[in-house]
């Protein structure tokens, strides 16, 4: 090998050697920025972690419990779910509409029964019945008290009727009941039953038509309202809305009976 070539060897061999000695530093760069990341990494999710340990686990949910004693609907205001209607014989057409129920105008009795569950004792029940049209009564409805069936007549006999049917065998129109309102056509009424072991109580709105100790009264209804046992709403050759339909188990305090009064 001549001087020329021994020469270029000699600078090859020192350019390598200069461009590994450059190329020392930017790695060892790259390899301390390899190493803080991976630091910053590990610190993440050991912090994750720390967060995850400190949050405390959501207690299990109970159950919301239902309350026995609130008032549960017994319409929908868009179906008769719940209710059957009838075949009396005669009956007017029952449909429901605009939210109510509409009993139409029969020959005699058309009306609707209730077919779910019923309490038989220590309840009330509360419905808005209106006369649409026609003369007689409009939201008479038959309930139990404990075993035996009645009915509280609205509007009967020509329209101003109200009592329970039937006490001590005679009926709404000619017992201890019996009492005589106004009913306008085209207005709502609100009717409210309460039945205790000693007592039947009935309001038309705010006013108490019922008060009757049941102990030693003889409690039934009238053949013509038979099918709606347990529970049902009729009109007698009459036009009728129904809507708001419920029901309530009383509270033990409420059930209990009041002490009367001295004179």
């Amino acid at each position: 090998m001549n001087n020329a070539q021994q020469d270029k060897h000699r600078q090859v061999g020192m350019n390598c050697h200069a461009i590994s000695c450059s190329c020392r530093p930017l790695m060892t760069i790259v390899a301390i920025l390899i190493l803080v990341f991976g630091a910053l990494l590990l610190a993440q999710q050991v912090i994750r972690r720390a967060k995850g340990a400190e949050t405390p686990k959501s207690p299990a949910k109970t159950p919301t419990k239902t309350d026995p004693y609130q008032w549960k609907s017994m319409f929908d205001g868009k179906t008769l779910k719940g209710w059957k209607v009838p075949k009396f014989g005669g009956e007017g057409d029952v449909l429901v509409k605009d939210g109510t129920i509409i009993l139409e105008m029969g020959d005699s009795i058309t009306g609707i029964t209730w077919t779910g569950k019923l309490p038989k004792i220590d309840y009330e029940v509360e419905l808005k019945g209106m006369r649409v049209d026609g003369n007689d009564f409009f939201a008479t409805t038959t309930f139990p008290v404990g075993d035996k069936p009645c009915s509280l007549v609205v509007g009967g006999w020509g329209g101003p009727v109200v009592g329970l049917s039937c006490i001590d065998y005679y009926d709404a129109g000619d017992n201890i009941t019996t009492q005589f309102l106004d009913f306008k056509k085209g207005k709502w009424y609100q009717v409210r039953i309460r039945v205790t072991k000693t007592k039947i109580e009935a309001w038309i709105d705010k006013e108490k038509v019922v008060d009757l100790l049941t102990k030693d009264r003889h409690i039934s209804i009238r053949d013509e309202v038979d099918l709606c046992r347990p529970f049902g709403i009729a009109s007698w050759c009459t036009k009728a809305a129904l809507r708001d339909i419920r029901i309530r188990k009383l509270k033990p305090q409420e059930a209990k009976p009041k002490p009367e009064s001295k004179k």
